[in-house]
């Protein structure tokens, strides 16, 4: 084995503290640096897709109406419900990939999917008629791509120690909430470019306020890629820091262990499960009606609900962050 990771100035960023690993257990400074670039690149990958998710929520509506005036609320209902209902479908198909495959794979594919769906969505207006169709399926590709939520929380988990997974997965819906945060925010400052914008005539693209959002998504999702590509590495560890086999290893090591897999608590699976589809319920009741509901009560326009709504989901995203740096700190104090 090479060089020792025992001093406190090598913790990583966003990683565990000093003192709260088993320190006699024995990790190469290059397997550690490693493995905490990787867990990085996923912390941006989760917030780059948070991103994507809520950078058009408060202009779909709006968008909606002015590409086809035969949408009314109801099939805003299914407009949203499409993303969930992707993503549904699509995170045990790339958890089962990831399972088998390098987790490379899923995350490259997933991310391509929502570029492709950000794109098709800035050109939603191109079509003669059925334009809220076109949205409808572009907003499903998006929750598809989306489906690498499920890999993302997994490698982490994975390739994280006991001590390290909870401030890990905390780090991990932190950056969720902060790209549910950023992204109405930037929505709202492209609202100053206004409803009709410029059209780049030589690919009949208009940039606006609806559509300039989700073309910066698909640049991000493409650094994304490029990132993951460059960087990510597949690492897995057991619940001491110990590298372990992993049939996702690209490189399998002599110092590699076994682990014996456990029984898992399927009573606490359920019930995480279903706490997760409560909350988000209540966020997509909630993302559905803000924006129509703001514009029939306070007679706001276009463009007044894109700001202020931001406004408002920007300030729910900080206190969400607020709490789970709380879960991460109380997490640190109780577990020593």
């Amino acid at each position: 084995m090479a060089d020792l990771r025992i001093e406190g100035e090598r913790e990583p960023l966003l990683g565990d503290t000093p003192g709260s690993r088993e320190w006699d257990i024995l990790e190469t400074e290059e397997h550690y640096k490693s493995r905490w670039r990787s867990i990085r690149i996923l912390y941006l990958t989760m917030f780059l897709s948070s991103v994507g998710f809520s950078i058009v929520i408060l202009s779909i509506w709006p968008y909606l109406q002015k590409i086809d005036q035969t949408a009314d609320t109801r099939f805003l209902g299914w407009v949203i419900a499409s993303y969930s209902l992707g993503q549904m479908v699509a995170s045990p198909i790339f958890g089962l990939w990831s399972n088998y495959r390098p987790r490379k794979e899923p995350l490259v594919v997933s991310i391509f999917i929502s570029v492709a769906a950000n794109c098709l969505y800035a050109y939603v207006h191109i079509p003669a008629s059925h334009n809220k169709y076109y949205m409808l399926v572009a907003r499903g590709l998006l929750g598809i791509g989306a489906g690498n939520v499920a890999v993302v929380r997994s490698y982490t988990a994975g390739a994280t120690s006991l001590q390290e997974r909870t401030s890990s997965m905390a780090n991990i819906s932190m950056c969720q909430a902060l790209g549910f945060i950023l992204g109405p925010v930037f929505q709202t400052c492209f609202a100053f470019i206004g409803e009709k914008g410029v059209t780049w005539d030589v690919i009949k693209l208009r940039i606006n306020m609806y559509t300039t959002p989700v073309l910066l998504s698909a640049f991000l999702g493409i650094l994304n890629i490029i990132l993951i590509l460059a960087i990510l590495r597949e690492h897995r560890v057991d619940d001491s820091g110990r590298q372990c086999k992993n049939i996702n290893f690209e490189e399998a090591s002599t110092d590699e262990i076994e682990v014996p897999q456990g029984n898992i608590d399927q009573v606490a699976v359920v019930a995480i499960n279903v706490l997760f589809f409560v909350a988000l319920f209540i966020f997509a009741v909630f993302e559905t009606i803000i924006a129509p509901l703001t514009m029939d009560m306070y007679a706001w326009t276009q463009e007044q609900a894109v700001l202020y709504n931001g406004i408002i989901l920007a300030a729910l995203g900080v206190e969400a962050v607020v709490i789970f740096v709380g879960v991460k700190l109380l997490s640190k104090k109780f577990a020593q």
